[in-house]
C-alpha cells in the first residue's frame, strides 16, 4: 500500500496548506489520480495473459523495450514508472484549462502547494474543467480546453502506462513516454515553458536515438515530417505572438473595440499561413511518395486561435532549440546533458532566459 500512504500524506499537505475554496480541486485530482493508480495491472501479467489482444500485447512489449532504452541509453530515472497498464474509457487522461486575459499572452498561474504555479489546471472530469473554464469567460478571458494522453507526478508515484499511450502510433507512444520520463529529471517551480521545452527536447532527441536503434528509416522520415511541421508552426505562432504582443502594448491607446478588431485579424492571418503550411507539406510529402495525411499541431484549419492556444503552444516549444543545442554542446551523452542542465535551472529567471535565448540562436538543426 506504498502508493495510497503517499498519496494521503499530500492529502494532509494540501489540506493543511490550502483553503477551503480550493479543496475540492485538490480531492478531484487526488481521487482521480488514486483510481488510475489502483486500476493499474502489472504490463508483464497482460503480456503473459493469452486472453490479451494481440495488438495490445505488442504495444506493451514495445512500451517494456522503451523504458529499457530510457533508461540505458537516455539515463532517464525510470523508477517503476510504466511497469502497470490500466485501460481507460476515454482518450485523454485528464484535461487541461489555459486561461488568458483578453489582450495579454500571460496565461493566469494556479498555484500548488509544493509544485509551485503552472500555466494551466489539470481536470479528470470534463464537466468541472468547463465549469471553471465558464468563471474565466465571464471574466473576458479567453480559454482553452485540452484532452492530456499522459502526465507525470515528477517521480513521486509510480506513473502507469495507459490506453491513452497504447492507441498512439508506436513511435508516439514511445515519444510520449520519453517526455514525461524526462520531467523526472529537472523541475523549476512556475517555469512552464522550461519545464515542458526541456522534456520536449529529450522526447525529440531520444526518438531520433530510438529510431535508428530500431533500424526503421522510413518511420524517421514521417517523426522528420512531424518535427519539421511542428518547427514551422511555431515559427507561425512566434510571428502572431509577436504581433499581439505589439497590440496589446497599445491598451490605453486604442480602444477595446479596435484591440478586438485587430486582434481578429492577426488570428486570421495566422489561420490563413497555417492553412498554406499545412496544404505545402501535404504537397511536398506526396511528392516524396507519403500519401499519409498531414495532420498539423493545431489540427485541421480553419482554428478556433485565441490567446490561450497560442500560449499554451508557445510554451511547450518556446525552449526546444536551446534544450538541443546544450545537448549538442554535451556530444550528445544524455547524463552530462541533464548535468549541465542543473545548474541552469538554479539561476534567477532573467538570466537563465537570457541562457537559454543565446543558446537558441546558436542551433542549427541536423535532422
Amino acid at each position: 500500500m506504498k502508493q495510497l500512504s503517499q498519496i494521503y500524506t499530500v492529502l494532509l499537505l494540501i489540506t493543511y496548506l490550502s483553503g477551503c475554496t480550493t479543496i475540492s480541486y485538490y480531492t478531484q485530482a487526488i481521487r482521480g489520480h488514486l483510481a488510475l493508480t489502483m486500476a493499474g495491472e502489472p504490463i508483464d501479467r497482460y503480456i503473459a495473459d493469452k486472453e490479451t489482444p494481440d495488438v495490445l500485447r505488442n504495444k506493451l512489449i514495445l512500451s517494456r523495450q522503451a523504458r529499457r532504452f530510457a533508461a540505458e541509453r537516455l539515463g532517464l530515472p525510470t523508477g517503476d514508472a510504466f511497469k502497470d497498464y490500466v485501460a481507460l474509457d476515454r482518450s485523454w487522461v485528464v484535461v487541461n484549462l489555459v486561461a488568458v486575459p483578453e489582450f495579454s499572452l500571460q496565461p493566469h498561474q494556479w498555484c500548488y502547494p509544493a509544485l509551485g504555479c503552472q500555466a494551466y489546471r489539470g481536470y479528470f472530469h470534463l464537466e468541472d474543467a468547463r465549469r471553471e473554464e465558464q468563471r474565466f469567460q465571464a471574466e473576458g478571458y479567453d480559454t482553452f480546453i485540452g484532452g492530456v494522453t499522459a502526465y507525470s507526478t515528477l517521480g513521486w508515484f509510480d506513473d502507469p502506462l495507459h490506453s491513452g499511450f497504447t492507441s498512439l502510433s508506436d513511435d508516439r507512444m514511445v515519444a510520449l513516454m520519453f517526455h514525461e520520463l524526462a520531467h523526472r529529471v529537472v523541475y523549476i517551480k512556475e517555469d512552464t515553458a522550461f519545464n515542458e521545452s526541456f522534456a520536449t527536447a529529450v522526447e525529440l532527441e531520444g526518438l531520433k536515438l530510438w529510431l535508428a536503434h530500431q533500424g526503421e528509416p522510413s518511420v524517421f522520415e514521417q517523426a522528420l515530417v512531424r518535427f519539421e511541421l511542428r518547427n514551422k508552426t511555431y515559427a507561425l505562432a512566434e510571428s502572431a505572438s509577436a504581433d499581439l504582443k505589439n497590440l496589446y502594448r497599445q491598451q490605453g491607446v486604442l480602444s477595446e473595440s479596435s484591440l478586438r478588431e485587430r486582434k481578429r485579424l492577426v488570428f486570421e492571418e495566422l489561420n490563413a499561413a497555417y492553412g498554406e503550411l499545412l496544404a505545402d507539406e501535404s504537397q511536398r510529402t506526396e511528392g516524396r511518395g507519403n500519401r499519409e495525411k498531414i495532420k498539423g499541431p493545431f489540427g485541421a484549419p480553419p482554428v478556433a486561435f485565441n490567446n490561450a492556444r497560442i500560449a499554451l503552444f508557445t510554451q511547450y516549444n518556446q525552449y526546444v532549440p536551446a534544450f538541443r543545442q546544450l545537448l549538442k554542446q554535451s556530444d550528445y551523452d544524455f547524463p552530462a546533458f541533464y548535468l549541465a542542465v542543473e545548474p541552469l535551472s538554479r539561476q534567477p529567471d532573467e538570466q537563465r532566459r537570457q541562457v537559454l535565448q543565446d543558446l537558441s540562436q546558436r542551433f542549427e538543426e541536423d535532422f
